[in-house]
């Protein structure tokens, strides 16, 4: 805890995925209450879809990564998972603002939702690539506790 606080105070920000994701997390969380609570009281649900999007995206998979980032610390410190990070959240942005227009009538966010959803998947990729390469680097540096025949 104390690490953060001295990265606060010396005006840095961390560059760890974990980091990264677990804030973005918290504040697609954040957004994703408000959004509900506004269609509550409006009884308006008509953009719920884009509202799904947002929570699941956003909270459930951008705490996930966080996760999972912050148990594997050399891949944490990735400049690439860094990355895999910074465009999920955007990707992830863009696909909520294209349901939400779709669901409330605008076909112009069609392409907006399609394209989204094609970042996300490369993303997707992109995390199950760092996690195989990881893996298979650790792998290959671990002596077999195999006997030989």
């Amino acid at each position: 805890m104390d690490r953060y606080v001295a990265e606060i105070d010396l005006g840095r920000v961390s560059r760890r995925a974990s980091v990264l994701s677990l804030r973005g997390a918290v504040l697609m969380a954040v957004v994703g209450m408000i959004w509900g609570i506004v269609m509550g009281i409006s009884e308006n649900h008509s953009t719920f879809p884009a509202h799904a999007h947002l929570n699941l995206l956003g909270w459930v998979s951008l705490f996930l990564f966080g996760i999972c980032y912050h148990l594997h610390p050399a891949l944490d410190r990735d400049r690439l998972a860094f990355m895999h990070v910074w465009v999920w959240i955007t990707a992830t942005i863009v696909v909520t603002v294209g349901v939400a227009l779709v669901t409330s009538g605008h076909t112009v966010g069609e392409p907006i939702a399609a394209i989204g959803s094609l970042v996300i998947l490369a993303d997707m990729v992109l995390f199950g690539w760092l996690l195989y390469r990881r893996e298979r680097t650790e792998l290959a540096g671990r002596p077999s506790s195999v006997p030989a025949e």
